[in-house]
């Protein structure tokens, strides 16, 4: 059986995730490739706690690589951007936001 876990591998954080994220609420990740719409709403709700409108999933192809004469393929992967409510928030990254000021030079 698959887990939560599995389900969600990775932030994608790429220049247009970042701009979606702040102006539509929209965050973008990189999913199992085997993953539904619904295995990956419950995965992130549960996992984030964070109330998800809806869900749209793409699968990416890999890109053909060439080293001197050998040729290789990276493997193809699944992206889902993830719609979330006005109330709720993701942090991407795992840091919050550290004040302008530091605490013992406010007090000064």
């Amino acid at each position: 059986m698959i887990s939560q876990y599995d389900i969600l591998r990775r932030p994608v954080l790429s220049e247009k995730s970042n701009l979606l994220k702040d102006s539509s609420r929209q965050v973008t990740v990189e999913v199992l490739l085997g993953a539904n719409k619904k295995q990956i709403k419950s995965a992130a709700q549960s996992l984030f706690g964070v109330k998800v409108l809806g869900v749209n999933t793409s699968v990416c192809r890999g890109k053909t690589k060439r080293v001197g004469k050998n040729v290789g393929k990276c493997s193809n992967w699944k992206k889902a951007v993830l719609t979330l409510t006005p109330d709720s928030d993701l942090d991407v990254f795992g840091v919050w936001q550290q004040p302008a000021i530091p605490e013992d030079q406010a007090a000064a």
